[in-house]
């Protein structure tokens, strides 16, 4: 079906305007993506090792959503914020593989248990696959050794493009698919070999689409990822991208927008090619239009919005991790440098630095050295903002993690605003956001932010009725 996707996304355009004077979205149109923890973790304090899980009490004992990091790449790309080492030869590698055995079996003796229950598991990065095969084939089995997986409905891998094809590629998907491996993300963020080069990316449009098709010839559930907002995309290059993206074959596709402000534990170098190269940062106008015209794509192709960013032809065709952990609030424990664990009323990040993980390791120490249990208020605001932003809130859930509050009650101020203006609907067990709600998910969430922990000074907003100082 030929439409003007350009034309079609000028209400939308003109309906964003309208929510910055309303203050809900700053004057200059930037972002923060939300909805993985709160407070954000800019406001983490060190802390010990001790002190980081003092009364700490699991929901199920022992079982956890588990996730661990590689954090190797072959190159840098220009957009990312996460601390990573590149170019590293094998024998560096396996020094960090060393070090996260020792971390996994630190933790488990410090928590007393022989093996941790895993609900689902996921391996990020990096780039998890920039292992060889034999370390993948390494790291798989001592991670198995201490993670139950009998029972773990569904294991994620992320992936890149370039180390998915040729010989090693297909035996790296041979050797996760041993291990259960089940989901894979492909963080393709292009089709367009122009903006990929801008992206420093190690791959190039066919290598992308050759180990897409490796992957769903092999039998995996395959996810594909893409940036919008990138220097070098254009509307029209951007609308080839999603249309071609959707005939790749994929039950799944999931998009990002490009963050400037670093918002890991490493400033990206978008930070500093945004200062010299101002003249070619795309404007926010078509940076929100790209939005836009990549919902009105992918429902043309069948392709319905379910967790946020994530757009799936089935709706069980998600990642059960990140359901777990931001809809369902279940207990995650992260392994690896900058990894992070989510619990029930903590959330805790292990060091970025090399030499302390592997120091702390080599101590007998678990990895985390940042940490923030939560008070009964931000208890609160961390159950609502996580399911509201990622699907929905489930009331009952917040009654229990609560004390009995309704969460109605407690942020009725606005939920009375938001039904008003049709971002949010309700019924009597869920809170969700409309379609119009979750093109706003992450500026309608700091709303219930308390007004330390907002990203945007006041000073950046109109004084409007959705201004998230208001609250």
């Amino acid at each position: 079906m030929l439409r003007d996707y350009i034309a079609l996304s000028t209400p939308r355009w003109i309906e964003f305007q309208e929510f910055q004077r309303l203050g809900l979205i700053p004057r200059h149109g930037d972002f923060s993506p939300a909805g993985v923890h709160y407070p954000p973790i800019t406001n983490y304090p060190p802390i010990s090792q001790d002190e980081a899980y003092r009364g700490f009490q699991e929901v199920i004992p022992g079982e956890f959503d588990v996730y661990v990091h590689i954090p190797f790449c072959h190159k840098r790309c220009l957009f990312c914020h996460y601390p990573s080492h590149y170019h590293c030869n094998d024998a560096d590698k396996d020094i960090y593989l060393d070090h996260l055995e020792m971390e996994m079996q630190n933790w488990l003796r410090f928590k007393g248990l022989d093996k941790i229950r895993a609900r689902t598991v996921l391996i990020g990065g990096g780039t998890p696959t920039d292992l060889s095969p034999r370390q993948l084939e390494r790291f798989l089995s001592f991670f198995t050794k201490y993670v139950d997986i009998t029972h773990c409905p569904q294991f994620n891998y992320d992936v890149d493009p370039s180390t998915l094809v040729g010989e090693k590629g297909l035996e790296r998907l041979r050797i996760i698919k041993d291990f259960k491996g089940d989901r894979l993300t492909i963080g393709i963020q292009s089709l367009n070999d122009d903006v990929l080069r801008i992206m420093n990316r190690s791959h190039d449009s066919a290598t992308a689409k050759t180990s897409v098709e490796n992957c769903l010839k092999m039998g995996f559930d395959v996810n594909i990822e893409f940036i919008y907002g990138h220097p070098g995309e254009t509307l029209e290059n951007w609308i080839d991208v999603m249309e071609e993206a959707c005939t790749l074959g994929t039950e799944e596709i999931q998009l990002y927008r490009l963050k400037i402000e670093p918002y890991g534990d490493q400033e990206g170098s978008i930070k500093k090619f945004s200062s010299y190269h101002e003249d070619e940062l795309i404007s926010l106008e078509d940076t929100i239009r790209m939005k836009e015209i990549s919902d009105l794509i992918l429902e043309d192709y069948g392709y319905r919005e379910n967790l946020r960013r994530v757009f799936t032809k089935r709706r069980s065709n998600i990642s059960l991790y990140a359901y777990n952990q931001c809809c369902r609030l279940k207990d995650e424990v992260g392994f690896g440098l900058s990894a992070f664990s989510s619990l029930n009323d903590r959330f805790m990040i292990n060091t970025p630095d090399f030499e302390e993980y592997y120091r702390r390791t080599e101590e007998g120490k678990i990895a985390a050295n940042r940490c923030l249990i939560r008070s009964a208020d931000q208890q609160m605001r961390w159950s609502v903002i996580l399911p509201l932003k990622n699907y929905f809130i489930d009331k009952r859930l917040f009654r229990e993690m609560n004390g009995g509050a309704d969460v109605s009650d407690v942020y009725t101020r606005q939920f009375t605003l938001l039904r008003q203006y049709g971002m949010i609907k309700e019924s009597d067990t869920r809170i969700e956001l409309t379609k119009k709600g979750a093109f706003y998910s992450d500026e309608i969430v700091h709303m219930f932010y308390e007004p330390q922990h907002q990203s945007f000074a006041l000073s950046d907003f109109n004084k409007g009725v959705l201004n998230p100082y208001n609250f």
